[in-house]
């Protein structure tokens, strides 16, 4: 029962969006009250606060998009030089890891 509150409170925020009308919290209420969806207003608030300066269309189109863009201004050169140190660490642990083996110790020993 809490999910399809949950979704109606969302769909109330989309319809919104959609219409290019501010998300707010009365609004999240008189939508789910009109599709007798009885919604606590603290959910609605909350909702609205999480939503407030945010476009979303623009977060519904970049769903897929994968994640945050790269922070610009950094230099090409100490992204390539952190690439470069990354493997380096692994193979470290992976020698450590193969040092054990030869301990002579085993898990059926």
């Amino acid at each position: 029962m809490q999910a399809s509150v949950d979704l109606a409170a969302t769909y109330a925020a989309l319809i919104l969006a959609d219409d290019g009308i501010e998300i707010t919290a009365d609004k999240i209420v008189a939508l789910t009250n009109a599709a007798n969806v009885e919604l606590e207003p603290i959910w609605a608030s909350l909702l609205s606060k999480a939503l407030e300066g945010k476009n979303v269309k623009e977060l519904l189109s970049n769903v897929g998009a994968g994640g945050a863009a790269p922070a610009t201004g950094a230099p090409a050169a100490s992204a390539g030089g952190a690439a470069e140190e990354a493997p380096k660490e692994e193979a470290k642990e992976e020698a450590k890891e193969e040092s054990d083996d030869d301990m002579g110790f085993g898990l059926f020993d």
